[in-house]
């Protein structure tokens, strides 16, 4: 029988809330916030309504009983109300200083920025900036590696390097390690733009053969998620600003590449506790036809919502009133300043019963950490009604955060970040993290220094971000001798 039939009355009300709040979200996307917003109802909708269509919702209802599953829908229902309420407020709050809320993204995509001087004097420029840090970053990478060059650029012609393995409790140097991990992998992202969006013969050779030699470090990996990372942004950037093409061929390169990576991911799932993930390219794959018919692993948010209010219920797990959060909060003082340091979802790893014997303290005592989703982080922190609504403020602001990086798109560095955040978007439905969106925040820094560096100007209130805007920008920024642009006046 259809798994939908026995889907109790709350998930359709979801379900109808979800979907109106996308049209309107669809309705308004040429305004900045308009297509964040969809990437967060896109995101929360798959973890938590797709969960139990794709998964065995009887099961859950046998695992738990019908108490805590229909108090998730709820929580769920809350979150969803909550955020179309929440996001109006941030959005004003964060970007009232912007005068202009017309998406970047749009209107690049109307009058085909990407072919005009400005656009690529400044993807050239995001390209120079990067080459030193990159060759810097992989020379201490080889030497971590003891000059492993097939581990770093070529795994699938051998074994993937981990010049920056650390324990779960980390110490000493681990913090610098962690920074190179979260900066490899958002100049890994930012190369796969600047290739795609590149129209000079010199950057775009430059960017192909630098991003053909990174991408390969997470494609074999075993995080579906860095894959993500690096993947999609150039992707976007490919589909939304470089084509010329219409809808019809962009729906067909999108599906196909749909295909693709759903094929590989699945690969990497079946072949990933066997071994390494390019030994079982080389050789294959699995060819187990049980394994080749399990369902994606971890698509099973709505699942630990239902373990979170279970526990609570029962008295195993309390509301820990924002520890949870302040843990995430605090993650970046570098544990070797502060040993006491909070462990993040340490405690609902114990209730969920990964506190195995005889772990050692740097594996924080747990043989696993879980996520407790979206949703359920909130109801962890703050309980099953002032929960949903914390989540859903934190995704307000951050819809806010990513309309802000597009409203400031007429610099393109900021525009390549806005793709990597929204690609990370999906990534947070799992858990609201800074061990998420590290990559995200060092980029933004660095931008920000780079551009206070070069001596950028904001346009003045009331201005249109027109071609000749951006060219003031541009002159501000230090394009040598090209204070004449050829652009449209």
């Amino acid at each position: 029988m259809n798994e939908a039939a026995h889907l109790p009355f709350p998930f359709f009300l979801c379900v109808a809330t979800v979907l109106a709040l996308a049209w309107h979200a669809w309705t308004e996307r040429t305004k900045a916030w308009g297509i964040p917003l969809l990437a967060v109802i896109g995101t929360a909708g798959v973890w938590y309504l797709g969960d139990p269509i794709y998964n065995d919702y009887s099961g859950y209802v046998r695992m738990f009983g019908e108490g805590p599953l229909i108090a998730a829908w709820w929580e769920v229902l809350l979150f969803f109300l909550s955020l179309a309420w929440l996001v109006p407020l941030m959005n004003h709050k964060i970007n009232q200083d912007l005068p202009v809320q017309e998406s970047n993204v749009f209107r690049m995509m109307r009058e085909q920025s990407v072919d005009e001087d400005w656009f690529q004097v400044q993807v050239d420029e995001i390209g120079k900036a990067l080459l030193i840090p990159w060759i810097l970053l992989m020379t201490i990478g080889l030497i971590r590696s003891h000059f492993d060059v097939i581990g770093m650029f070529f795994p699938y012609l051998g074994e993937k390097a981990t010049p920056w393995a650390r324990d779960r409790i980390g110490g000493g140097f681990d913090a610098l390690y962690a920074f190179a991990t979260y900066i490899q992998l958002m100049m890994t992202a930012i190369w796969g733009v600047v290739f795609a969006l590149s129209k000079r013969p010199q950057t775009f050779s430059m960017a192909g053969i630098i991003y053909f030699l990174s991408a390969p470090f997470y494609v074999f990996d075993r995080t579906r998620s860095y894959m993500l990372a690096i993947l999609l942004p150039g992707f976007m950037a490919l589909v939304t600003l470089r084509m010329k093409s219409g809808i019809i061929v962009r729906l067909i390169v999108i599906s196909v590449s749909f295909v693709a990576l759903e094929s590989w991911m699945k690969f990497v799932i079946d072949n990933r506790d066997k071994g390494s993930v390019a030994e079982a390219f080389k050789t294959g794959g699995t060819q187990n036809e049980e394994v080749k018919k399990k369902k994606h692993g971890g698509f099973n948010m709505y699942q630990e919502l239902g373990y979170i209010n279970y526990f609570i219920e029962n008295g195993n797990y309390k509301v820990n009133w924002g520890t949870r959060y302040f843990a995430e909060v605090v993650n970046p003082i570098p544990r070797v300043l502060w040993p006491g340091k909070p462990m993040i979802g340490v405690d609902y790893a114990i209730a969920r019963g990964m506190a195995y014997g005889n772990l050692d303290a740097k594996s924080g005592g747990i043989a696993a950490s879980l996520s407790t989703g979206m949703i359920g982080q909130g109801v962890v922190n703050f309980g099953g009604f002032l929960g949903p609504i914390a989540s859903a403020f934190l995704m307000a602001v951050w819809v806010a955060l990513l309309a802000r990086l597009d409203l400031m798109g007429y610099r393109i560095g900021y525009l390549m970040l806005y793709g990597l955040g929204l690609v990370l978007t999906y990534n947070m439905g799992r858990d609201i993290t800074l061990l998420i969106l590290y990559p995200l925040v060092f980029g933004w820094i660095l931008l920000n220094w780079y551009y206070k560096k070069k001596g950028a100007v904001q346009p003045a209130e009331g201005e249109m971000h027109s071609e000749s805007v951006i060219g003031t920008e541009l002159s501000a920024l230090g394009t040598g001798n090209d204070a004449s642009l050829n652009r449209r006046s």
